[in-house]
């Protein structure tokens, strides 16, 4: 772990400040979007932005750093990032915030890309593990420290701002600095969402729902929690113990989807989400906002991972890599579909829109994993639960892990596992 960290230090401290930066961020665009009167529907619209700019972006970034390699890429993306921290300090209008918010999409795709590629071409089998599991954590405790930050006091309004495009600035020099040298990169290749469906219906409407779900609540969560009369310091509280909760239940959730049938798994997961929106409709108190909150995070931040699983346990080894592709232009969809939606709901139906849609999203999920079941066995082995952060961006950099070491070994022992029956 300590020759994997000191190897890496370099990108690993530029992405830790990148995801820090990021997690600040969202959140405080969402509270002084409603400070400055935007409303919900306008505030939808903008962080919408995003995940429609991470739909480009998703195209594009490969190319970009195939084209001009990896640190001149990052650095690109990077100062094109902090500038966009900037515009929002320097105006107040939602048309540039959103413009802004879609040019974040766009490049944030990009470092991920270059992030994990180089990671996966620095590493070895005897270390890989090691790697990815600091690259983990960083994504784990990344967004929730931003998230945190929101809380500090700002007189002036423009701290914070600053210390977003600070931050951003800065994840540029360990690079630039350290003296690495970028490994080479090539495009991976992409399988397309229909034939993605037809091997794993499951996971393609899981993914979709479930990504809108998560967007959903970690959007219009600081917006509900302030309609409900919390401060802003306790709305970003609220956030971050989500956040912290749903991080912490990813293993062991993986653990139990790798002893059983993944698609119970989600039952149970749907069910609890969507136990604990009606907990919260039924008891609308402070308390109760941050409990029920947290559970339906543990519940549904793991949702992707597990489809994620169940689709690579259809897959042959080589489909692996491609299929990852599909599954993060879907995550994308989905966060685009929730984060337009979500602030919308808050104030319909008395305050209690957005618990209505985040029951009835988790149900979706259960009852198409319940469906699945009655149409298709589970297959007699299955491959690694595959962990994503508590934004809900997908680790493609694992399933590659994964998919990389699967072929070394297949490949050696001159055997290509069939493709299992379709789910």
């Amino acid at each position: 772990m300590r020759r994997a960290f000191i190897e890496n230090w370099a990108l690993f401290l530029g992405m830790l400040m990148l995801m820090v930066a990021n997690g600040l961020l969202v959140t405080l665009l969402t509270i002084r979007g409603a400070g400055l009167g935007f409303s919900d529907l306008t505030i939808s619209i903008m962080q919408a932005a995003y995940p429609a700019g991470a739909l480009l972006g998703t195209v594009m970034a490969p190319g970009m750093v195939a084209k001009v390699g990896h640190i001149r890429a990052f650095s690109a993306l990077a100062s094109l990032v902090s500038i966009s921290a900037i515009l929002h300090l320097l105006t107040s209008d939602p048309y540039s915030w959103s413009a802004m918010r879609f040019l974040a999409g766009v490049c944030y795709p990009g470092m991920y890309v270059i992030t994990e590629s180089w990671l996966q071409a620095k590493s070895e089998n005897s270390n890989r593990a090691q790697i990815l599991s600091i690259y983990f954590m960083i994504w784990m405790a990344g967004p929730a420290i931003g998230t945190a930050l929101v809380a500090l006091p700002d007189p002036r309004g423009n701290l914070l701002f600053g210390a977003v495009s600070i931050l951003i600035s800065l994840s540029i020099v360990p690079l630039l600095l350290s003296g690495i040298k970028a490994p080479e990169y090539e495009v991976p290749d992409r399988m397309p969402v229909r034939k993605l469906y037809r091997v794993s219906p499951m996971a393609v409407l899981g993914n979709l729902v479930s990504a809108t779900a998560v967007a959903g609540w970690f959007i219009a969560l600081p917006l509900y929690a302030l309609s409900r009369g919390m401060s802003p310091a306790e709305a970003s509280g609220a956030l971050v113990v989500a956040m912290i909760v749903g991080a912490v239940v990813q293993y062991p959730v993986g653990w139990i989807s790798d002893k059983t049938d993944r698609r119970l798994v989600l039952m149970g997961l749907g069910v609890i989400g969507a136990a604990a929106c009606l907990w919260m409709l039924a008891t609308p108190t402070p308390q109760a906002l941050v409990i029920g909150f947290a559970v339906l995070a543990g519940a549904s931040l793991p949702m992707y991972a597990v489809c994620s699983a169940h689709a690579n346990d259809q897959l042959k080894p080589a489909q692996i890599v491609p299929a990852s592709g599909a599954m993060v232009f879907l995550l994308n969809v989905g966060q685009f579909g929730g984060t337009l939606a979500a602030p919308n709901m808050v104030s319909i139906a008395d305050g209690n829109g957005l618990l209505i849609l985040l029951a009835a999203l988790c149900f979706m999920v259960a009852g198409v994993a319940a469906l699945r079941r009655t149409q298709a066995d589970a297959p007699e082995e299955t491959g690694s639960q595959q962990a994503i952060a508590v934004l809900g961006a997908p680790q493609s950099g694992v399933l590659q892990a994964e998919s990389w070491l699967e072929e070394e070994n297949n490949v050696s022992d001159g055997d290509i596992t069939p493709e299992s029956p379709v789910k």
